[in-house]
């Protein structure tokens, strides 16, 4: 749905965007990750055709956002970090006139009445915009996001300055919409991206450092796979046991029965470690994947610059 290919922006001798590269498919929530100043926002603004590219190419469901830029914007809707909303509107006639500046061929009244009920706003729909709170205006700016039912969302840092309930309303929205639509998301704030994000694309000084599925980005990182057990019985019978199984690394113990096994990056090595202990008459008590966690191979992939 989402394609980006070698693209590079540059501000004078400066690259912001350093020929990056990646997709997002649809249905799929892609988390934008990296510090402050990495190049996520110019990438977004890139993607949303705010930005014209230096080099490089963006296709929305095979639109080029540069060649075509009314029919791949027609398939985008945008919430940037700071929702640019009519304050003294009220919510429904702030839908009506965003519905009428896309052009959406829906019935206008059925169309915004079922955004609003999307993104929880119905019960304000006739407050003027500037009374409402941080949350509610976040949501209205969501809701013009999603007029005409564009089938590609792009959130830029869509929970900043909103309070604990309001984060977890936004990510809640986030994740339904993502069965609908392919997002894209973009925050530097991890726990976030953890929680809503099916696949994070982390970028630090304008290039891509790490594209994984949110699950196995500590494996991509590391370049190997970490397990972590509690095991009952001898460690010389446990160890033994473990390091007979095809793809295992290393076997180092722990506090009292726990055990960390490092294992070849892409195997699945737990149903060969269960059917090894049960040989040994040695009960698994815990197993669960261990390896780094997003704060660490976080600092591991930025923290050393553009090395």
């Amino acid at each position: 749905m989402i394609e980006v290919k070698n693209l590079t922006k540059r501000y004078g001798g400066v690259k912001a965007v350093d020929d990056i590269s990646f997709t997002a498919e649809g249905g799929e929530v892609v988390g934008l990750l990296g510090p402050n100043g990495a190049g996520k926002s110019t990438t977004m603004n890139i993607i949303t055709g705010y930005l014209g590219a230096t080099e490089g190419t963006v296709l929305i469901d095979g639109a080029d956002i540069l060649e075509s830029p009314k029919k791949a914007k027609a398939k985008i809707g945008y919430l940037p970090e700071q929702p640019p909303l009519y304050q003294d509107m009220t919510v429904r006639r702030y839908l009506e006139f965003i519905f009428d500046l896309k052009k959406v061929r829906l019935p206008k009244k059925e169309h915004v009445s079922e955004v609003m009920e999307i993104v929880k706003i119905s019960d304000v729909a006739d407050r003027v915009i500037k009374n409402l709170s941080k949350g509610y205006r976040q949501r209205v700016g969501f809701a013009g996001a999603l007029m005409g039912n564009p089938p590609v969302l792009i959130l830029d840092e869509p929970t900043v300055g909103l309070d604990p309930k309001q984060i977890i309303d936004i990510r809640k929205l986030i994740k339904s919409l993502g069965k609908k639509h392919t997002i894209i998301f973009s925050s530097h704030v991890l726990s976030e991206v953890s929680a809503v994000c099916d696949r994070i694309v982390m970028i630090n000084n304008g290039r891509i450092v790490a594209d994984a599925k949110t699950g196995e980005l500590s494996e991509a990182v590391s370049g190997s796979g970490i397990l972590a057990l509690e095991v009952e019985g001898s460690a010389g019978a446990v160890r033994e046991a473990i390091s007979a199984v095809e793809g295992v690394k290393r076997v180092s113990k722990g506090n009292g029965q726990s055990y960390t096994v490092e294992y070849e990056s892409g195997c699945d090595i737990r149903r060969g470690i269960f059917n090894a202990l049960a040989k040994a008459n040695c009960p698994i008590l815990m197993m669960r994947p261990g390896g780094l966690t997003l704060e660490e191979s976080f600092l591991k992939l930025t923290e050393g610059g553009e090395d």
